[in-house]
């Protein structure tokens, strides 16, 4: 039988993004995170990928990633957002698109609405085609739709699969969401981190900091971070590859420097050039209770081989050990046909808790008439 819908009268503004959290006009970013949260937190099932406002905020004041956020309200309350993003990159032609809906506000065309508003500003700026990530309720018991990369699947008949399905979306890629319990096994955690030293050998040597890049290291992260967007697994999603020079490494440790979270980074030099082979970086929140969350890793592809993913990743959890200690877990996303990156999590410990979804799709070159 079809599902009832109900209708609701509701409202969809841009929002506006404050200067800070503290500005009079921060009252409905604050809003907008929160039901942000809950949104994420029914899907998953938990609050692991929470942010406070203040924590989300600087996301939002990037100029290299800017980005828009429509709010729909019933009867003044912020139920659904939407978010668009269009890369500033020459030549780019994507627009990546979100919609998040409070499950109490669903099926009364909330949804549907945000999405034409996203699809009608695409058309408008030119954008020929639409991707991005969306979580994905887990559900292992009902029909999947596997990934054409051939590595992982979404459940087919879960509310994020049907509206974009719906709406002319293909999958591309499954990301797996895994969990970190803290702190890990002391002796496996030393044999790992021998062994991946080893491999290393003396062609490497760790470097890490905590909040601002070392000026000596801004140029390779720069490069670390534009390779970030060309290397890893996009399977049939398109990414260009990211401006990233050294104006925008200070950019973005500017940013960083009003965000009560702390951004811990470990980097690999390559000994014979003085040249960072390699880094990874963790997002600390400042409550313990909170869990940790895992950003961008990667090795450039002409030093794999020598077990530095490993490295890294185990060097960094050492990093948090040491600064920030009794967090319970860390958080991570990968793509499921990065194969290398899931071994080494799962070495480590980490184990899937969730799943998202890289959707795409072409769209209409002209407004309809």
């Amino acid at each position: 039988m079809p599902r009832s819908r109900t209708m609701t009268t509701f409202t969809i503004d841009e929002l506006v993004i404050p200067a800070s959290i503290d500005a009079p006009d921060a009252a409905d970013f604050i809003d907008m995170t929160h039901v942000r949260n809950e949104i994420e937190a029914d899907t998953v099932g938990n609050r692991d990928l929470a942010y406070e406002p203040a924590e989300l905020l600087p996301n939002w004041q990037d100029p290299y990633e800017p980005k828009t956020c429509l709010v729909a309200r019933v009867d003044g309350r912020i139920v659904a957002r939407a978010i668009y993003e269009a890369p500033i990159e020459e030549g780019a032609r994507d627009a990546w698109l979100s919609i998040e809906v409070l499950p109490a506000f669903r099926r009364r065309g909330i949804g549907a609405a945000l999405y034409e508003r996203l699809a009608a500003r695409c058309v408008t700026e030119g954008r020929t085609l639409q991707q991005g990530y969306f979580i994905h309720k887990r559900s292992d018991d009902s029909e999947q739709l596997p990934s054409p990369t051939g590595f992982g699947s979404i459940p087919l008949d879960n509310p994020e699969t049907r509206f974009l399905l719906a709406r002319g979306f293909t999958l591309e890629q499954v990301e797996r969401m895994s969990r970190l319990a803290l702190p890990v096994d002391e002796t496996e955690f030393a044999r790992l981190f021998d062994s991946a030293l080893a491999a290393a050998g003396d062609e490497y040597r760790l470097v890490r900091w905590t909040g601002r890049t070392p000026e000596q290291w801004v140029s390779d992260i720069a490069l670390l971070h534009r390779r970030m967007s060309t290397d890893a697994p996009a399977a049939g999603l398109e990414v260009a590859e990211a401006n990233w020079d050294e104006e925008r490494v200070r950019t973005m440790d500017d940013r960083w420097d009003g965000n009560p979270r702390a951004a811990l980074t470990v980097a690999a030099e390559h000994a014979a050039s003085g040249h960072l082979a390699g880094f990874t970086e963790l997002s600390v929140p400042p409550e313990l209770e909170r869990p940790v969350e895992q950003l961008d890793t990667l090795v450039l592809k002409e030093h794999r081989g020598h077990r530095l993913g490993m490295l890294l990743k185990l060097a960094n959890l050492q990093y948090l050990a040491e600064t920030h200690p009794g967090h319970p877990s860390v958080t991570t996303f990968n793509a499921e046909e990065n194969r290398p990156m899931l071994d080494v999590n799962e070495a480590i410990g980490f184990v899937p808790v969730g799943y998202g979804g890289g959707w795409k799709k072409e769209a209409d070159r002209s407004p309809s008439r």
